[in-house]
């Protein structure tokens, strides 16, 4: 049987995908060639509506057993097999499904300032052309609307933030020792000191890796109208494709994405008042996470000397991360370069 040894959990839009770059590097691991095969997201067969967008991403779980399975089977001898899907830790039967399938897993969890978090959320969205909305603190205060709609869980940009309730949850299933959560901040600034700290969890050699490479970087498309005809285009597509079987978001949306990113910045920096408009929506929760981990995270209801993408704009040539499809990149090199 090959199954995942551990798995990246959370958060999304918290370095995950450039994480799971990094992993794979390692000559002790072995990362599944998709990241985000969302298996445990559900006990069958994924849904088949949601908001823009989303079902022809559920097209693209894997969802069927052995398919899962043969993610792991190219992993050599002795290699520890992991994989990465940021949406597990937010649903709890997700959770459920992974304690009984893989009780002994190791879990690892980044998380990052919520508000941050958010936006990165937002604007990874707003510049695929699916999010209709192009203010971000708008955009948040339609989350309950968009949830009982039963648009996907990516578009709960608040919800996927409350760290606190979710670890507090995760910790009733798994105990502490197999629970690694690490900060976002430190993936950024010091990304050797964290990748040791993740392969000592793991279990397997340390100073072997001693970078994360830039992936998934979020672009800032301008509200032009030119944005605002071709994001329409999208989302219609995107309804569209829904009736064609077969078809995946890369194939109908993928062009037009790219069009839209093509001339993008990178991540613009959210004002003081944005960010005070937001942080009353996590202030309870933060309190739970430190009480949950013990330690203060009290710069997430400061003013911020950083903000916006922080690891500048997006590498040329680069586009949005192909995340629920395989990528050739990945087991490439064993080392790092």
């Amino acid at each position: 049987m090959s199954m995942p040894d551990f798995l990246v959990i959370g958060a999304p839009k918290a370095g995950t995908t450039a994480l799971h770059a990094a992993l794979a590097r390692h000559p002790g691991l072995f990362m599944s060639p998709v990241k985000e095969p969302k298996f445990f997201l559900t006990d069958g067969p994924p849904p088949t509506k949601g908001g823009p967008g989303d079902a022809l991403t559920y097209r693209e779980h894997i969802w069927r057993r052995p398919d899962y399975e043969a993610l792991f089977d190219a992993a050599p001898p002795g290699t520890l097999r992991g994989e990465s899907t940021p949406l597990y830790l937010y649903d709890r039967a997700a959770m459920q499904r992974i304690q009984a399938t893989l009780p002994e897993a190791r879990l690892i969890v980044v998380v990052r300032d919520p508000v941050e978090r958010a936006h990165s959320n937002w604007t990874h969205l707003w510049s695929a052309g699916l999010e209709p909305v192009g203010d971000f603190v708008r955009a948040c205060a339609e989350e309950e609307r968009r949830i009982a709609a039963g648009w996907a869980s990516f578009w709960h940009y608040t919800g996927l933030g409350r760290y606190g309730e979710q670890l507090e949850y995760l910790f009733t299933l798994f105990p502490r020792e197999q629970v690694l959560v690490i900060r976002y901040r430190l993936l950024v600034d010091e990304p050797a000191q964290t990748l040791d700290r993740i392969c000592e969890f793991l279990g397997v050699p340390t100073g072997v890796l001693t970078e994360i490479p830039r992936q998934n970087v979020t672009s800032h498309p301008e509200p032009t109208l030119g944005h605002r005809a071709v994001s329409l285009a999208q989302r219609a597509g995107s309804a569209i494709g829904t009736l064609i079987p077969g078809l995946t978001a890369a194939t109908l949306t993928g062009p037009l994405e790219r069009y839209l990113q093509r001339h993008s910045r990178e991540r613009q920096p959210l004002s003081w008042d944005q960010r005070q408009e937001l942080i009353p929506r996590f202030e309870a929760d933060i309190k739970r996470l430190e009480e949950v981990l013990g330690e203060s995270f009290r710069d997430w209801i400061l003013p911020r000397e950083r903000s916006g993408g922080m690891v500048g704009g997006r590498p040329t040539g680069q586009g949005q991360a192909r995340n629920g499809r395989p990528d050739q990149r990945q087991q490439a090199p064993s080392a790092v370069p």
